[in-house]
């Protein structure tokens, strides 16, 4: 970028003194969602708040388990479950949907079925009548427009784009002392195939500012009244790159949850940059931020805020800070490297992916026997967001000898995840630790485990992804390690 970097401190000071001397927007944020889970509108989001890494996993070594719940049968004239509409899903919450894939077998396979794929929403969703749905451009435009799905879809160009997408608190569940939120294991990634209109002919089809000091701001439109409105503010350089308006989901309209009647594709970067039920595009020359983007909203709820989850949210907090530092624009909007520019960058913003990887085969707890030949073929998935995949290795005495694997399958550009396969030769009887670990294009490699709250990291350092409050961005690979059992 080619404007300094400002710290806000207008509206929501970095000092702390500032912070409380008046009601923040996050404490209004904090105690509207007290009210709510008081009234049961939020009833279930936290129905697995206490699982472990540790729990029991289910027979088919697949899924880490909690007491198993019973599945009231739905009337005939009733819509289907959100278990049963995603018989693959492990559900953390029914209303607002959240479920993450169930078994391990998932990342074993280039495209993930909508069926496995996860779903993270922050409210119900929404019912929407595709012909009634319109996408507004406004702000540093030439001209403001309402822009029809059938425009959308029929007055620009089509493309495809093969996305690895993972909710930032994938891997939630194993920071220990355990922070709040859904609980995220391993499941919270898919790799789909998205087809869209590319966002850069919109913009310059309306004389959108287009140059790398601009923002596109993109809200959704699912919140209830009141609510605070979903929004994110995606740096222009990567809207004009190879960003879209996705309406299509593996060949087929995109499915209610994961954002009919359209969703903005934000290739490589983590899904709460992807803002479903796009409502909004707004061109600015900062992120969004300030007084200015908060409005009333109703009465109980106080005023309602389009900051949230761009300043608040969706960064890295270590356990010192009070919260995380605004700002109109950052340097670097590569996470890893914002994460290393502590100086400049004091939390992290969670754009682009991580190096991370998932071992698909065997699954968790499972018992397998040798081929014929001796060996055991391990199977899974890395990606790297933005960054090619460079190199994957494997472990099966849990990260003391490590073996490389190579890479197998379709190959669609650095947005989509690379299947590898490792070869076992002759294990030995008993219970083992597999692990594996990714290293991307730059040279960056997964980290062994999650930091201690009291080493107040702020950066990957040290063989240590930094604890956070809010559990953002894990990448260790010791936490996502699979204990299976060989056959004699």
């Amino acid at each position: 970028m080619s404007r300094s970097n400002t710290a806000n401190t207008a509206e929501g000071d970095e000092t702390v003194d500032d912070d409380r001397a008046s009601t923040s927007t996050r404490d209004r944020f904090v105690n509207r969602r007290r009210f709510l889970m008081t009234s049961g509108v939020l009833a279930g989001v936290g129905v697995l708040a206490g699982c472990s890494q540790n729990q029991s996993e289910s027979d088919d070594g697949g899924t880490p388990t909690a007491e198993p719940e019973s599945t009231p049968e739905a009337d005939e004239d009733d819509e289907p479950s959100l278990q049963n509409r995603y018989p693959g899903l492990r559900i953390l919450s029914p209303e607002p949907e959240n479920g993450e894939a169930a078994a391990r077998a998932t990342y074993g396979d280039y495209i993930t079925p909508r069926e496995e794929h996860y779903i993270r929403n922050h409210y119900p969703t929404p019912s929407i009548e595709e012909s009634e749905w319109n996408v507004s451009l406004t702000g540093l435009v030439g001209s403001e427009v309402d822009l029809s799905m059938e425009e959308i879809k029929h007055s620009f160009s089509t493309e495809s784009v093969t996305h690895t997408m993972q909710c930032s608190g994938n891997g939630r569940n194993y920071f220990e002392p355990q922070v709040g939120g859904n609980q995220w294991t391993f499941g919270a990634a898919g790799n789909t195939v998205w087809t869209g209109t590319p966002v850069s002919e919109i913009l310059e089809q309306y004389g959108a500012e287009t140059g790398d000091e601009y923002f596109l701001t993109v809200m959704g439109g699912e919140h209830p009244d009141g609510e605070d409105v979903f929004c994110r503010s995606i740096p222009m350089q990567k809207v004009m790159d190879d960003t879209m308006l996705a309406y299509n989901m593996n060949g087929s309209p995109v499915s209610p949850d994961h954002g009919f009647p359209v969703r903005l594709l934000v290739p490589g970067w983590y899904g709460c940059n992807n803002v479903k039920w796009l409502s909004r595009m707004h061109v600015m020359d900062t992120m969004v931020i300030g007084d200015e983007w908060e409005e009333p909203g109703a009465p109980e709820n106080g005023q309602r805020t389009y900051t949230h989850w761009q300043q608040y949210s969706y960064r890295v907090v270590p356990e010192e800070d009070t919260r995380a530092t605004h700002y109109e624009e950052i340097p670097v909007y590569d996470t890893r490297e914002q994460m290393e520019q502590t100086d400049e960058i004091a939390n992290a913003y969670m754009f682009d992916q991580v190096e991370k990887s998932l071992i698909g085969y065997p699954g968790l707890g499972q018992t397998v026997s040798p081929s014929p030949a001796g060996t055991i073929e391990i199977i899974g998935v890395a990606w790297a967001g933005d960054d090619a995949v460079e190199a994957v290795e494997v472990s099966t005495d849990g990260g003391d000898n490590w073996g490389d694997a190579e890479f197998f399958g379709p190959m669609d550009g650095a947005s989509g995840w690379r299947q590898f396969r490792y070869v076992w030769e002759n294990p030995s009887a008993g219970e083992h630790t597999l692990v594996s670990r990714a290293t991307d294009e730059r040279g960056y490699t997964q980290p062994a485990t999650i930091s201690n709250p009291d080493d107040q990291l702020r950066s990957i350092e040290d063989d240590q992804y930094p604890w956070n409050q809010s559990g953002y961005g894990c990448n260790a690979y010791m936490a996502e390690a699979v204990n299976c059992t060989v056959e004699e």
